[in-house]
């Protein structure tokens, strides 16, 4: 027997099946690789570090009651991180939300409204609400509307480290669900504040970034008294797939709140859920 002939022939189907057995295991690191990033949205993904530059987020308002102007880079961050801003333009669909920094004796009235006019909203609340007026809490839940997350401090997020905008908004959360067993899944930025850094991490953390497509000076407690400024300024500028942001710390926004959702209501709008968002 040629036991040269024999060794060659063994080495090489040796060769063959390493050849084999790497090829199969690279295939499998590829489709390995390939679902990983299929599945992982967002944070850190890209070797290009996330800008961390802050944005204040601002709107251009048109007439005749045409969807304002976003911005070209405020419509492709938001959008790069699944965030809301503005609904579908072919549907009459308002989404009526509130920022609740702290109840200033307002919110009982809000929600007396909503419930006589049939009309569910999101309320985005910070540590001091929840602290202060937990029973608001419980009523606002027990109704149907959303709960929202405003963070815990109202820090402008790009000004925080990673770490502080996981405290700020997971120690809110943890809270709310803790005490009302109710899991938030919308965040809206304090201030307006944003970066594609910040909006990275609010997604990290499961969250909804909520922006808005109409607010006015309400928020002002020195600027109060003005009801049918209020009341022009929130009925002129209604649109298609607005979300509509109010502050309930307003006495004018309690006290008009009645008349400006029967009036939309008269021009054909529709009062949803962000639960119920379309898409722009």
């Amino acid at each position: 027997m040629n036991f040269d002939f024999f060794r060659k022939w063994l080495m090489d189907k040796a060769i063959n099946m390493i050849v084999v057995i790497c090829f199969l295991l690279f295939v499998i690191f590829i489709i390995f690789v390939a679902g990983i990033s299929g599945n992982f949205k967002g944070y850190n993904v890209s070797t290009t570090p996330l800008s961390n530059k802050k944005i204040g987020w601002g709107i251009k308002r048109n007439g005749n009651h045409e969807q304002p102007d976003l911005g070209e880079k405020n419509r492709e961050i938001i959008n790069e991180f699944d965030g809301y801003a503005i609904g579908s333009k072919d549907k009459k669909y308002i989404y009526l939300t509130f920022d609740v920094g702290y109840d200033n004796g307002y919110m009982e009235k809000i929600l007396n409204t909503l419930k006589e006019n049939e009309v569910k909203a999101a309320f985005f609340v910070t540590g001091q609400c929840v602290k202060t007026s937990p029973e608001i809490i419980r009523r606002t839940i027990d109704e149907g509307h959303i709960i929202g997350n405003h963070t815990v401090n109202h820090k402008s997020l790009p000004d925080c480290t990673d770490e502080v905008i996981d405290s700020e908004i997971m120690n809110l959360h943890k809270k709310i669900y803790e005490e009302f067993n109710y899991e938030m899944k919308y965040m809206r930025p304090p201030k307006g504040e944003y970066s594609e850094k910040s909006l990275a991490y609010v997604q990290k953390l499961g969250y909804i970034p909520v922006m808005w497509s109409f607010a006015y000076d309400d928020w002002d407690e020195q600027k109060q008294g003005r009801e049918e400024y209020g009341k022009n300024k929130i009925l002129d500028n209604l649109h298609n797939g607005e979300i509509m942001l109010l502050h309930a710390t307003s006495k004018d926004n309690a006290n008009i709140l009645d008349e400006v959702i029967k009036k939309a209501k008269e021009k054909g709008y529709e009062f949803k859920s962000l639960d119920e968002f379309e898409r722009e």
